[in-house]
């Protein structure tokens, strides 16, 4: 597990995909957080009105080997908490003046970015980064919000000469999917991996041979659960009015790492698409 791994946050982000039992332990855990290291399985397994079975089971589904394995990481995540205590996310308000506005949504940006990098993995964004560089097609889908960060990815990566198109409605996305074959890489975006359409164009794009790239919510999934590579991210617990926003600049923290990848390890052959493209800007500018 890696250093800044936060099961705490993983939980919040997992909980309400979990099996019932399974979610009556959670939600305990996240109720009790700074009891549960002092407990053992059987006062865990009590307290949460569920079994010994269960309370191991659990651990396994989230990955842990063994309870004590469990019970480490959650004392690594309470100190991490105990740290960054003051820094939680905040939701859009009545009556907010500006300054309360511009800090709420800022700390709330750059928190999604921070979670993010406590869910994600770096195996995963190194085979992610292997697939773009091999591929010479790259289709990026995405409905609504995850549609304008799909247009990001398109911008971006056309710079640096990868065939590339973000399809942001469902028909196109499926016609666009049809026409994939194997070594082409779909890049499929959702926060919550449920999307029917999203899941439709997931469906054909394997069924075509072609390898899939899913940015979403760290959550079990329909989406999560058929791509190759996942590349998750961590959202706020807040209502609607806020929530889409830390989403969508989790997304594009993303994409730019990706991005930057490519970018790098290739960048003897993609300096002088990124100089040519730069420069026909600035001209233009200049004009």
């Amino acid at each position: 597990m890696p250093p800044n791994d936060n099961i705490l946050l993983k939980l919040r982000e997992i909980k309400e995909s979990l099996t019932p039992v399974e979610k009556l332990i959670a939600e305990y855990i996240l109720e009790n957080t700074y009891e549960i290291p002092s407990l053992s399985i059987k006062e865990l397994a009590i307290r949460s009105k569920t079994s010994d079975a269960s309370v191991l089971r659990f651990c396994k589904t989230i990955g842990y080997k063994s309870y004590r394995e469990f019970i480490v990481s959650i004392s690594t995540s309470l100190g991490s908490m105990d740290e960054e205590e003051t820094d939680q996310y905040t939701d859009i308000q009545p009556g907010d003046d500006l300054q309360t506005i511009i800090n709420n949504i800022s700390l709330n940006n750059c928190k999604s970015i921070e979670d993010t990098l406590k869910v994600i993995s770096r195996s995963e964004i190194e085979k992610a980064v292997d697939l773009l560089i091999k591929t010479q097609k790259i289709d990026f889908y995405g409905i609504g919000a995850s549609g304008l960060v799909c247009m990001d990815a398109q911008q971006k990566f056309m710079r640096i000469n990868k065939m590339c198109h973000a399809y942001t409605d469902s028909h196109s996305q499926l016609t666009a999917a049809t026409l994939l074959k194997k070594g082409d890489v779909a890049v499929i975006i959702s926060n919550s991996g449920k999307t029917l359409e999203i899941l439709d164009a997931l469906e054909v794009a394997k069924k075509m041979g072609a390898s899939v790239i899913a940015i979403t919510r760290y959550s079990k999934s329909y989406l999560a659960e058929g791509a190759d590579v996942v590349l998750n991210i961590s959202t706020p617990e807040v209502t609607i009015r806020s929530g889409a926003m830390g989403s969508r600049i989790a997304m594009l923290n993303t994409i730019d790492i990706l991005f930057a990848g490519v970018a790098s390890a290739e960048y003897q052959n993609v300096r002088k698409y990124l100089s040519k493209t730069h420069n026909i800007i600035l001209n233009k500018q200049r004009n």
